[in-house]
């Protein structure tokens, strides 16, 4: 019955995708998908968001994984290490100084490189302390206050026109995602699952250990950085396209890696799709529990993934 998970995680997406099309303030009949002129507005609206629900919980699903195989800690994740916060920053940097308008490109790539900043940052402090999952978690949310600082003065000098935007931006939205970056999104979260399935043997070996991974005949430091540069790159995706959206990166591979196991070449499609699942049922709560005034995804996420997040904590203080 092995066999069958992926399938049928598959078909769960499917459906979960179906309500996320009809479900909303406004009940979309799917008879009134198509009519005779043309695909329905709120049908193309929604469409774009599923499609994006499913891209960034696919890749910050993916990017969680990869950070808690490399660093070792199943706490770890792109928004508790602070690297949704250094994204934000090299994005808003984009928006401030006005790249966005110059190339659809300028926000992933502020992202990215706010990203490797606050990675460099949350290592370097890491490194100097007492080494440990604690040392590592407080290094994250020592980068990630810094990064919120600084956030919150970028907002301070934006203009009329651009601060409404933002802000609304670091709260998590899906309903504004550019389509210039949607579609490249998509091939990434699709390549990221390929790419995880190739090198997965590569990621269970760094996730033994230094020292094993170098007597299995692997160059662990090189291994390392490529991991984490590329989660780093998976989350900076999702930052440019939805904005700050915490904890999906944390739950979704720790309940999968539970019910599945911890090969990485079996686990990586369908922690990508568990991610996109989490995330479309969130969108469709955040539509749905309060409809005059939509609640934003990354505050919906929080809402969930901080409990868990907690409880995750106890517990391993406990063991």
């Amino acid at each position: 019955m092995k066999f069958l998970r992926l399938p049928l995680a598959l078909v769960l997406l499917v459906l979960v995708a179906f309500l996320g099309l009809c479900l909303g303030s406004y009940w979309l009949s799917p008879s009134e998908f198509y009519g005779p002129d043309g695909w329905h507005p709120v049908f193309v609206l929604r469409f774009q968001r599923v499609v994006a629900s499913c891209t960034v919980g696919c890749c910050l699903s993916l990017s969680g994984m990869v950070l808690q195989a490399v660093l070792r800690n199943p706490l770890a994740e792109p928004f508790t290490l602070g690297l949704s916060g250094g994204a934000s920053v090299g994005a808003a940097l984009a928006f401030v100084l006005g790249f966005y308008a110059k190339s659809a490109f300028a926000v992933p790539a502020g992202a990215f490189l706010g990203a490797l900043a606050i990675l460099t940052l949350v290592l370097w402090i890491s490194r100097c302390g007492k080494s440990g999952s604690e040392t590592l978690l407080l290094s994250g949310v020592i980068s990630g206050t810094i990064a919120s600082s600084v956030l919150m003065y970028l907002l301070s000098v934006a203009h009329n026109e651009e601060l409404a935007g933002i802000t609304w931006w670091t709260l998590g939205d899906l309903q504004s995602t550019d389509p210039k970056l949607l579609w490249p999104g998509c091939i990434l979260a699709i390549a990221a699952i390929i790419i995880l399935q190739c090198f997965g043997d590569k990621l269970d070996a760094i996730a033994l250990g230094d020292d094993l991974a170098y007597y299995l005949g692997n160059n662990p430091r090189r291994l390392t950085l490529g991991f984490v540069g590329f989660a780093s790159l998976l989350a900076a995706t999702t930052v440019a396209m939805a904005g700050i959206i915490g904890f999906c990166g944390l739950i979704v591979p720790h309940i999968v890696r539970q019910i599945y196991g911890c090969i990485h070449r079996k686990i990586a499609p369908l922690v990508g799709v568990w991610g996109a699942i989490f995330l479309v049922l969130c969108d469709i709560l955040s539509r749905c529990l309060y409809r005059e005034r939509e609640i934003p995804i990354g505050v919906m996420t929080a809402l969930i993934g901080g409990p868990v997040f907690l409880w995750l904590l106890n517990r391993r203080r406990a063991q």
